[in-house]
């Protein structure tokens, strides 16, 4: 008995030193993590091939596990970004994804929760990287008005950050971004909007009225395919450009649920919350309506994104995909941080990481 009272006053004893010096720990361990968490960079990590990573998962609701719309390329250690939506740059980082390391971007199309990440996208990459020149800003006919008002609303900012940092760290020149407009294409074809070092990203036009102009990408490299949706309804174009593609990066909302949150709105007396929901699907695909465009095309795998409503209880995720795993088993619901690997010259499709 009096030794086991002995270990625990020692024990005691340790925790209330380790309690008293937990500043010095935590610096002890601080320092010996930040060069290798700071030095950290997935694109350079990766193997030859299409690399695919959910920046952002979600649409504009709130959810734990789903950012704003965002999708990660890399090609030949090259890093691409589609769409950029509220938290996007944070998990790029969280994830080891400079935001340095960014060569361009591709918009889908303007509603808010695609475009309002973009600002902290540009100057996070100006501030940390070395780059010579503003951001380049692909997308249809719009582009230049979204990319005008951005640089806007930044330019006391770009003033701040050069006065306190210098040309060499935060050079005007590159501040910003720079738009690259194109015309969307009709349906049935393919616009191509960038060629290099081996990789073709080409948009389509999807459904997303009436919202217009309105695409997705198709991304090709390494004898590998992407196809990206963006925000749409079913649509046979996607079909016809998505046909024996690796990965199929879908949107999906989930009409059931969404018709419930109509019901609660208007049990509350909420009329506009009630009108809203009621509006939403018809310029959306469901999860069996995704399913069936990656049947149809005979893809090597969908990934869902976009994913409205969030899932966020436990049993969710079977009543929103509401039997579309019948119809296409070979698919993933995304969260922040799925991402999966296309080598080069194989058929393997490799999920390398579950989530953040």
């Amino acid at each position: 008995m009096k030794k086991r009272a002995i270990g625990l006053g020692v024990a005691v004893l340790a925790v209330m030193i380790g309690y008293g010096q937990r500043a010095t720990i935590a610096e002890k361990l601080v320092a010996a993590a930040l060069p290798r968490q700071m030095a950290t960079n997935q694109v350079e990590s990766l193997g030859d091939g299409l690399h695919v990573v959910l920046c952002g998962a979600g649409g504009p609701m709130p959810a734990p596990r789903a950012s704003g719309p965002c999708v990660g390329i890399v090609a030949g250690n090259r890093l691409f970004i589609v769409d950029t939506g509220t938290d996007s740059t944070r998990n790029l980082q969280r994830l080891g994804y400079p935001p340095a390391a960014v060569e361009a971007v591709f918009l889908t199309h303007f509603h808010s929760d695609h475009i309002d990440g973009l600002g902290e996208l540009a100057t996070i990459r100006w501030a940390t990287g070395d780059d010579a020149s503003p951001l380049p800003v692909y997308g249809p006919e719009g582009v230049d008005q979204i990319v005008a008002g951005f640089n806007t609303a930044y330019a006391q900012d770009f003033v701040y950050r050069n006065a306190h940092h210098g040309d060499a760290v935060t050079p005007l020149a590159a501040a910003g971004m720079r738009a690259i407009p194109f015309d969307a294409p009709a349906d049935g074809e393919l616009t191509k909007v960038y060629e290099g070092n081996g990789l073709v990203i080409e948009a389509l036009r999807v459904q997303h009225a009436p919202v217009s102009p309105a695409v997705g990408y198709r991304f090709s490299y390494g004898g590998r395919t992407v196809l990206i949706s963006g925000d749409t309804a079913q649509s046979d174009n996607i079909t016809r450009f998505a046909m024996g593609v690796d990965l199929l990066v879908h949107e999906a909302l989930a009409p059931n649920i969404i018709g419930m949150m109509e019901d609660a709105a208007n049990g509350m007396g909420n009329a506009i919350v009630a009108k809203i929901m009621f509006d939403v699907p018809d310029y959306h695909a469901s999860p069996a309506d995704a399913a069936e465009t990656a049947q149809n095309a005979g893809v090597g795998h969908l990934l869902y994104y976009h994913i409205v409503p969030p899932i966020i209880v436990p049993g969710q995720e079977a009543l929103w995909l509401n039997g579309a795993e019948a119809i296409f088993p070979d698919y993933t619901v995304g969260y922040d941080g799925v991402s999966f690997s296309l080598p080069a010259g194989s058929t393997e499709i490799i999920k390398t990481r579950e989530g953040l």
